[in-house]
C-alpha cells in the first residue's frame, strides 16, 4: 500500500474542460469537480465553443456562482483548440483534463496527484466508466465496457496499474504539456491518444490506474452514435498517417470487418457461399451482444446487435475513408 502525500504536498490544480452543446450535462460535470475532496487549490477553466443550446449561459452562471470557475472562448469549437485555450487561461502546474460529458469519481483529483508523485509520470489517468440511462444509452455503455465493443484497452475495460499507451482524459504535469507543444489542433478527434504518443516518444511515462474513474454518458440516439464512431474512425486513420508505428490489430479489425461484410454482401449475389461473411458477422454480434448484456434488461439486450454493428462498421468505414480534410 502506498502512503498518501501529506496535505502540504498537494499542489493547486487546474481543471480544463472544452465544451460545446453540453447544456444538459455541464452543470453536473463541473459540480463533480468542485465537490472533490482535494486539500490543495482548485480552478476550472471551461472553454466554450459555438453551441446551438444554452451551454454558454450555463457556463456563465456557474462562473458567477463560484469564483473558481472561469469561462474562455473557443471560437472554432474544436476540442484541441478548446483544450489549449483552457490550458493557457489556467495557472497551476498540475492540469486535469475533463470534458462536459463526464463526472469525476470522488477522490479522483487527490489520488491522481498522489500517483503523479509516486510514479514520476508525465500523465496519469484511468477508466472511462460508461453509464447510461435509457435502453439505447445503456446498451452503448455495456458495449463500451466490453472488449467486444471497442477493444480491450485498459481505459475501457480496466486492468492492472502500470505504464500505458494512453489513458482516459488524464492528469498532467504542465511542464510536459509545454514540452511537447500541447494538443495538436489538427486532430479533431483522437487528440488525447496523439498527445500521449508524443509524450511517450519524448521519454515521458503515461500511467494507468484502475483507481481513477470518470463516469461517461454515451450518445443516446442512433444518429449521434453513428456520427461519433464514424468520425472517430476517420481521425484514427489520421493518427496512423502521422505515426505509422502506432497501427495494431485492434485498429485494423473494424475496417477488415467492413471489407469482409461488404465483399460478402455484394459477392453473394453472384456466389451464394459468400453470404456466410455478413451472416456470420450478424450471428457474432447477436450472440456476443446477448452474452455481454446477459445481466441487463431485455430492451438493452435487444439493442446490442445494432449497437455493436454501428460501433464496428461505422468506425471501420471512417477509418477506410479517412478525414475529409487532410491534417
Amino acid at each position: 500500500m502506498s502512503t498518501p502525500a501529506p496535505p502540504a504536498a498537494y499542489p493547486p490544480v487546474s481543471v480544463v474542460m472544452p465544451v460545446r452543446n453540453e447544456e444538459d450535462h455541464l452543470a453536473d460535470a463541473v459540480a463533480s469537480v468542485l465537490a472533490q475532496d482535494y486539500p490543495g487549490g482548485l480552478e476550472v477553466a471551461v472553454a466554450v465553443g459555438p453551441s446551438t443550446d444554452r451551454t454558454r449561459e450555463v457556463a456563465d452562471r456557474l462562473a458567477a456562482e463560484d469564483p473558481r470557475v472561469v469561462v474562455v472562448d473557443n471560437p472554432t469549437g474544436r476540442t484541441p483548440d478548446g483544450l489549449n485555450a483552457a490550458v493557457r487561461a489556467s495557472r497551476h502546474d498540475v492540469v486535469v483534463r475533463m470534458d462536459g460529458h463526464g463526472e469525476l469519481s470522488p477522490g479522483y483529483v487527490r489520488r491522481a496527484v498522489e500517483l503523479l508523485e509516486e510514479t514520476g509520470a508525465a500523465n496519469v489517468g484511468g477508466v472511462m466508466l460508461a453509464e447510461g440511462t435509457g435502453t439505447l444509452q445503456q446498451a452503448v455503455a455495456v458495449a463500451m465496457r466490453s472488449p467486444l465493443g471497442i477493444g480491450a484497452a485498459r481505459f475501457h475495460v480496466g486492468g492492472n496499474a502500470g505504464p500505458a499507451e494512453t489513458v482516459y482524459l488524464g492528469v498532467f504535469r504542465r511542464e510536459w504539456l509545454e514540452r511537447v507543444g500541447g494538443y495538436d489542433p489538427t486532430f479533431v478527434r483522437a487528440q488525447d491518444w496523439e498527445l500521449n504518443h508524443r509524450i511517450r516518444e519524448a521519454g515521458g511515462t503515461v500511467w494507468f490506474s484502475p483507481e481513477l474513474r470518470v463516469s461517461y454518458r454515451p450518445r443516446s440516439t442512433w444518429r449521434d452514435l453513428v456520427r461519433q464512431f464514424y468520425t472517430t474512425g476517420q481521425w484514427r486513420r489520421q493518427v496512423v498517417r502521422h505515426h505509422p508505428g502506432s497501427v495494431n490489430l485492434r485498429y485494423l479489425a473494424p475496417p477488415t470487418a467492413v471489407a469482409l461484410v461488404a465483399a460478402g454482401t455484394v459477392g453473394g449475389l453472384a456466389w451464394r457461399p459468400l453470404w456466410a461473411l455478413p451472416l456470420g458477422y450478424a450471428a457474432a454480434v447477436t450472440l456476443g451482444g446477448a452474452w455481454i448484456a446477459r445481466d441487463q434488461a431485455p430492451g438493452v439486450v435487444a439493442r446490442m446487435p445494432g449497437v455493436l454493428a454501428v460501433m464496428h462498421l461505422t468506425w471501420g468505414a471512417g477509418f477506410l475513408r479517412g478525414p475529409d480534410a487532410p491534417a
